[in-house]
């Protein structure tokens, strides 16, 4: 149940509620830019999340109302099989859940009504009363199964999706695509698809100074985490030139570790983030999409080592690297040396991108509330 809490339920504001899925913290923080576009444009904004989520959402916006909606808590393997087949299992599991959050949302209604729903990728976010908007970047999903198990899941994929009101799609519609054939499937869903651009929290680079050698940063569901920085760690120590390792840990405190030029944080701010990002001579990150979006807003150089057993960043890897956007290597092959040298020998075809069509969704979405 709800815990509903300082509702402003006087206010002639229009009322949002917003909800990212909690697999890894990307859906969470690619968000960040759409509520601060919503309370620019003079909404009242509810976040439903779980505590992991909040610890994150809240730096950015203390003053928000937050209600606790239990996330899937998936669990992945140590191996790419391993992870898929983890992932089959889970399915159960899943459909559990989103039932779960349909039965979350027809209660939370009776005692908070709202304008709208914003819901990244939880498919049990929807009303037929208000609009309700899902937003994915993966309307083509690949499985790593085979062609025949990818349309079935789009298909299953898309019975879901055509519940919501609109879909809203975080990539451009031209040829100039960052998710490849994973946003842009031959056959769209039967509701209003909208392509609102890339989503990122960070700006622009002014000044660049490359005062960071390597900046790392690690993301995404255990143990996977865990495996790739303990995999990483032992290489660091020993990398020339400043090194900077973000764990991907809000939960974990404000700790800092300084081993000889590696300097370890466990989380940061997105300014903070934003400015190692923009002065780092390459980034070395998950193919996450989230990731992606912001590595490709500010136009860095990357190694890409996408999550074994994920076919999404799998597939995503694949097209940025044939794209020239971004060097990648499987985790299985990954050695810090040889990929450093690899990707110095390789040609990137880099520009930054803007990233600003999603505040003319959000402006449609507004008028059509009021």
């Amino acid at each position: 149940m709800a815990e509903i809490n300082n509702f402003n339920t006087q206010s002639k504001k229009p009322i949002v509620l917003l909800s990212p899925l909690d697999w890894g913290l990307g859906h969470t923080t690619r968000c960040i830019p759409i509520i601060h576009e919503l309370q620019y444009q003079g909404c009242t904004v509810i976040i439903a999340c779980n505590s992991t989520q909040k610890m994150l959402l809240i730096r950015e916006f203390p003053q928000l109302t937050y209600v606790h909606l239990a996330g899937y808590n998936l669990k992945y393997g140590k191996k790419r099989w391993g992870t898929m087949v983890r992932i089959i299992l889970q399915i159960p599991k899943i459909l559990i859940k989103i039932n779960n959050e349909k039965n979350w949302l027809n209660i939370f209604l009776k005692s908070q009504p709202v304008d709208c729903i914003i819901s990244d990728n939880r498919f049990g976010l929807y009303t037929r009363k208000i609009p309700s908007i899902f937003i994915t970047h993966q309307l083509n999903i690949k499985t790593g199964l085979g062609k025949l198990t990818d349309k079935l899941v789009q298909w299953l994929n898309y019975r879901r999706i055509n519940r919501f009101s609109t879909c809203w799609v975080p990539d451009g519609k031209g040829s100039k695509t960052l998710a490849g054939q994973l946003s842009h499937p031959l056959a769209l869903p039967a509701i209003p698809v909208q392509y609102i651009g890339g989503l990122s929290r960070l700006n622009p680079c002014s000044a660049i100074t490359n005062s960071v050698k390597l900046l790392v940063i690690l993301s995404g569901p255990e143990p996977q985490r865990t495996i790739f920085e303990n995999l990483l760690r032992r290489q660091l120590e020993q990398q020339p030139g400043k090194t900077i390792l973000v764990r991907g840990l809000p939960g974990e405190g404000d700790e800092v570790q300084v081993k000889n030029d590696l300097i370890i944080y466990n989380h940061l701010p997105a300014g903070l983030l934003n400015n190692l990002m923009c002065n780092a001579e390459l980034v070395i990150s998950r193919s996450g999409y989230t990731t992606v979006m912001d590595l490709l807003k500010l136009g860095k150089k990357s190694i890409l080592v996408p999550t074994p057993g994920q076919a999404e960043q799998e597939y995503v890897a694949t097209h940025l690297l044939k794209e020239q956007l971004a060097y990648t290597v499987p985790q299985s092959q990954f050695n810090l040396q040889k990929a450093l040298e690899a990707a110095g020998k390789f040609r990137y075809k880099l520009n930054a991108w803007p990233m600003e069509d999603y505040k003319k969704a959000i402006k449609g979405l507004l008028e059509q509330i009021k």
